[in-house]
């Protein structure tokens, strides 16, 4: 099948426009290769996907008119792309057309797709609000203009599905980790920090934050499990993660362990908008896809320090 990645050079969707590719599907990826973070971490990202035999088009899904610029016999839309995160240096500005404009831009060229079967929406636990430990039925209290634009791109898929223009359906993801993280993100601070004997900025209070720490590799398994189930989940919001709780006290910890050295702590003021517990639900997950995860934080932590040992 022909499938469309968006954000296909980022974390996730680098991982996922490759497992797709692996399952012998004709992959599409599109990026429009933002200094949101290092250009050559994406650039690497997107050497390995087309190592693949993914096809990778530089393109900024803001600019409109996609139908133009991508091919139309697409089957299925995975939607990564977004700006992502909660940042002191993005923009509200940032977030809206990265999120919401650019989403509502791929929502009108999917429509032009006559044979899609498929739109899956990248969502976020963030939606939740400061706690996301919910099943998806409770009502989003999201805390950050992060969390505010991906409800709202959600709420924008989800409303073809409700008119029965195309199928779709949106995934929340919760605090993925593992190879290709982004530089600004934890593990590969802690890491980075550990390696180079430098010391990691961790904001007050929230070492004793929890967090549903989830394997790159398990969350995968999970999107490309939307494909095939199409009737069942269309419509739906599903969450996606671990049940498995830790702080991130214990997550420096367990790189401690990996890499076999202490790493220094610097505390700064604590960050508005940061989430002070996740806590994936996957009750839903297990029952439509037979999501099972089963990484533990050790072995994610472990796989994220020899990629970054092999490539740094």
């Amino acid at each position: 099948m022909n499938i469309l990645v968006t954000g296909a050079v980022g974390f996730i969707g680098s991982h996922t426009a490759e497992r797709l590719s692996e399952l012998g599907h004709n992959v599409v990826g599109v990026d429009n290769f933002s200094d949101y973070y290092s250009l050559d971490l994406k650039q690497m990202n997107a050497n390995s996907v087309k190592e693949k035999g993914v096809e990778i088009i530089n393109l900024d899904l803001r600019e409109g008119n996609l139908a133009e610029k991508l091919p139309l016999d697409i089957d299925y839309i995975f939607h990564f792309a977004a700006q992502p995160g909660i940042s002191t240096t993005s923009t509200f500005e940032d977030y809206l057309t990265n999120n919401f404009i650019a989403t509502k831009h791929l929502i009108d060229f999917a429509q032009q797709c006559n044979k899609l079967k498929m739109f899956v929406n990248i969502g976020t636990s963030s939606i939740y609000g400061l706690e996301a430990t919910f099943p998806e039925d409770v009502a989003p209290k999201p805390a950050s203009f992060y969390g505010v634009t991906k409800l709202a791109a959600e709420q924008l898929v989800l409303q073809k599905s409700r008119e029965a223009i195309f199928k779709a359906c949106s995934l929340r993801l919760y605090s993925v980790i593992g190879p290709r993280e982004r530089p600004e993100k934890m593990y590969t601070k802690l890491i980075s920090c550990g390696i180079n004997n430098e010391a990691f900025t961790l904001y007050e209070g929230s070492d004793k934050h929890l967090r549903s720490f989830t394997y790159v590799g398990d969350i995968v398994d999970g999107i490309v499990s939307i494909i095939g189930n199409e009737a069942i989940v269309n419509g739906e919001i599903i969450n996606l993660g671990t049940e498995v709780e830790h702080t991130t006290q214990e997550g420096i910890e367990a790189v401690e362990k990996v890499l076999g050295k202490p790493i220094q702590i610097k505390i700064v003021e604590k960050r508005a908008g940061d989430q002070f517990r996740t806590k994936a639900n996957i009750d839903k997950a297990r029952k439509l896809l037979n999501y099972n995860p089963q990484t533990t934080l050790l072995e994610s932590v472990t796989h994220q320090v020899n990629w970054y040992k092999a490539n740094f």
